[in-house]
């Protein structure tokens, strides 16, 4: 099946592996097929297969370290919306009862089936969030990490989330912020990289990829190793672009340059902006965690 095909404008139905049907563009109101295909593209280039489990596990936990694992029951059931290549639902499935993975992307949910095919309560859809046929207040938990900022209208997509859930359930958050926290000296340079994300995002795929590759070896690797050596120098290394990363391998570098500069639709939001989505889309008891990357939230349905 040619599913590059597929993406310019032809979609897998609601169940992998099922009919295809011709989607109108006006009925995925909330999704951007250019944004679909290029993250399908990425998932497509980098699988995740190369990462060690290590690595992968410590940045699972940098996000779901606030999650309540503990107060899940062994036949909860759940979803991960916007799954990619399913890097996270491979720790949180041997957790829980069943796993709904979600994405409008076939070709994402292809390597998502490629490496979860040794978990027996994961079921796949692909679909945008608002057209997922999860039953209304069904679900015991849910999570979302980077996906809604890519969405035209965030806080519709916020919405369409928590319709899934039951009261009480436990929902994770990950949206990109707007460095409120950060000097003006680095809100002015991140101002200038995304100009270069405008520009090089509408450039053919593997033209882009190309050019993520240059800005992973010439941009996040030195930064991110200046970063980790001024650290064992004892200098405090918060403010410095890309500090984050310098733990992270070169695979991981070269993935996030890619979503970071692949794609044409981005949006970022203060914490305070997060929290009133969270409310306004019937969430409560929201936490935020003080660890990088920010915000990452945590919230329940009311």
């Amino acid at each position: 099946m040619n599913f590059h095909g597929i993406l310019s404008g032809v979609f897998v139905d609601k169940q992998l592996g099922g009919g295809i049907g011709m989607r109108d563009d006006k009925l995925v109101s909330n999704s951007d097929r250019h944004v679909v295909r290029d993250f399908g593209l990425e998932w497509e280039k980098f699988d995740q297969k190369e990462l060690e489990d290590k690595e992968l596990e410590n940045a699972f936990d940098q996000y779901f370290h606030l999650f309540p694992f503990d107060t899940l029951g062994n036949d909860a059931v759940g979803f991960d919306m916007g799954c990619g290549s399913g890097r996270w639902a491979k720790f949180v499935a041997p957790r829980v009862g069943k796993l709904n993975l979600v994405d409008a992307s076939p070709v994402a949910l292809q390597q998502a089936k490629s490496n979860l095919a040794t978990l027996p309560n994961v079921s796949f859809e692909c679909a945008s969030v608002e057209d997922a046929s999860l039953e209304p207040h069904s679900q015991d938990f849910g999570y979302c990490l980077g996906v809604l900022h890519h969405l035209p209208d965030t806080a519709e997509g916020l919405r369409s989330c928590s319709k899934f859930l039951k009261p009480g359930a436990p929902f994770l958050l990950y949206l990109y912020y707007n460095f409120e926290n950060k000097p003006r000296w680095f809100r002015a340079l991140w101002k200038v990289s995304d100009v270069m994300r405008r520009t090089l995002s509408k450039l053919p795929f593997r033209l882009k990829a190309f050019v993520a590759e240059v800005i992973a070896v010439t941009v996040y690797w030195p930064l991110s190793r200046l970063a980790k050596a001024l650290e064992k120098f004892g200098r405090d290394v918060t403010n410095l672009p890309l500090a984050d990363y310098r733990d992270k391998s070169f695979y991981f570098l070269r993935t996030d340059a890619l979503d970071r500069f692949g794609t044409r639709l981005e949006r970022r939001f203060s914490r305070a902006e997060i929290e009133a989505m969270l409310v306004d889309s019937g969430f409560m008891d929201i936490r935020f965690s003080d660890r990088t990357p920010h915000w990452v939230a945590l919230a329940r349905k009311a």
